[in-house]
């Protein structure tokens, strides 16, 4: 993760996953396996397409539940990379597979935060270690249950 002082911030993973690329691919763009391990969403693989993610609203910070997310960047079984929006935020999230050995290594930069809005901060903080554990453990399951 980088830091804030009026720079933006960003969270970045980096994943080593026995599966071929293509597999993964598969897992990031179908969009019955997206809704499986991230969120159900009406996602297609095309760059300009507009699409939304669903989860559960936090009013507290004046956050509806809806991320609104447009394809921005596709190279197959490369990369994809997406906008990544909801209240205040405005952020982008890229996905790079690079093969290695047997398997892929993943990278996940979401990037854009600005630490110095409370908002902001509070997605940073929680999308940061959501990426690591919970939306990784599901994609792994995700990539061990299908052929």
């Amino acid at each position: 993760m980088s830091g804030g002082g009026g720079e933006r911030a960003a969270i970045e993973v980096d994943e080593f996953l026995p599966h071929p690329p293509a597999k993964v691919w598969r897992a990031l763009t179908d969009p019955d396996l997206l809704a499986r391990w991230l969120m159900p969403s009406d996602f297609k693989p095309v760059v300009g397409h507009r699409f939304a993610f669903a989860t559960r609203p936090i009013p507290n910070i004046g956050f509806d539940g809806t991320i609104a997310c447009q394809v921005l960047d596709i190279d197959a079984e490369r990369l994809l990379r997406i906008s990544w929006g909801g209240g205040s935020l405005d952020t982008t999230v890229t996905w790079r597979l690079v093969p290695e050995g047997r398997g892929t290594r993943l990278f996940i930069r979401h990037e854009g935060f600005d630490l110095d809005d409370p908002v902001h901060a509070f997605a940073f903080r929680g999308m940061g270690s959501g990426w690591r554990s919970h939306v990784l453990r599901a994609l792994r399951q995700v990539l061990a249950e299908t052929a």
